[in-house]
């Protein structure tokens, strides 16, 4: 057995399509083929279900790939530890991050670069909590940074990173009287634009009015936080965000920021990797920074009137 049918093994199931498949290994379709056959072989089992086209992995297959996806992991990570033995750490650290995280990722990121300029940094800002732990578990992604609350972490690995808070960011004219702290039924009472309904710091919002008896009906929906204070910025409109955000996307001028009172919404934030021993070196490396990062003393939540 040779680690390259395991990958292009690994690819195809991936993939899902013979021809992407060789291209993403550099490899023509009849040797990606051909090496998927004679590891068929030598395990004695069928692997893949033929047609005219690639119709899916056997229950075999399904069950194999796992096994592959490991042993190409501990080959990678085996290469690591001897580079980082030698010279260091190189190679690629493969980082999935929540949306509401993509602005403080820089906080674990550079700091991680700084430590270690031989490794290079793939991130993926657009995952969801479970995507990211599912792909880790398929050793697709080396850590993420997620909300771990509500999600399966049993064999992970849980660093806390912050716990973020929902703010309220409004024009100044729509908060006379207003002084660094609004109350939840005075906040709905402006006019608001949010979230979507579903996605994750909406949902936040959602759930701790239910738990008070109120709900939020905004006039505006978006899934782009730059949109919302885009329309913050007209002076006619309120939202709210996590307070993290405040620190990379200013608030627009003539905006301010306060706090929600009664009740306080907030949620952790943690970054998470694989448990399996001995596992990446260069997640490991990645745990050690974020354990001395301090990222949660990055943050306050003043109140800000922004441009004055």
């Amino acid at each position: 057995m040779l680690f390259r049918q395991l990958e292009y093994f690994v690819a195809l199931a991936r993939e899902r399509h013979f021809a992407r498949a060789a291209a993403a290994c550099h490899v023509s379709q009849p040797a990606l083929s051909e090496a998927i056959r004679k590891l068929e072989h030598e395990l004695k089992v069928p692997l893949v279900r033929r047609g005219q086209k690639f119709e899916g992995l056997t229950p075999e297959g399904e069950r194999l790939v796992l096994w592959a996806r490991r042993i190409l992991a501990d080959h990678d990570a085996l290469k690591q530890e001897v580079a980082a033995l030698q010279a260091g750490l190189t190679g690629e650290l493969r980082l999935g991050v929540i949306p509401a995280a993509a602005s403080t990722v820089a906080l674990l990121t550079d700091p991680f670069c700084a430590e270690h300029p031989l490794v290079r940094v793939q991130l993926e800002t657009s995952l969801r909590s479970a995507d990211i732990a599912e792909r880790i578990r398929r050793f697709e992604l080396d850590a993420g940074i997620v909300y771990p609350d509500r999600q399966d972490t049993a064999d992970l690995e849980v660093i806390p990173l912050y716990e973020e808070q929902q703010v309220l960011v409004a024009g100044s004219e729509l908060l006379t009287g207003q002084t660094d702290a609004i109350s939840w039924p005075d906040a709905l009472q402006l006019p608001m634009c949010l979230l979507n309904a579903g996605m994750r710091g909406r949902r936040l919002v959602d759930d701790a009015l239910a738990t008070r008896g109120l709900s939020v009906s905004p006039r505006l929906e978006t899934d782009s936080v730059v949109a919302l204070f885009a329309h913050v910025g007209t002076g006619r409109w309120a939202t709210i965000v996590p307070h993290t955000w405040i620190r990379t996307l200013r608030p627009p001028a003539g905006a301010r920021v306060l706090r929600l009172d009664n009740p306080s919404v907030t949620a952790r934030i943690a970054l998470v990797t694989s448990a399996i021993e001995p596992g990446s070196v260069l997640a490991r490396a990645l745990v050690t920074t974020a354990r001395r990062a301090g990222i949660d003393n990055a943050f306050g939540i003043p109140s800000i009137r922004a441009g004055g």
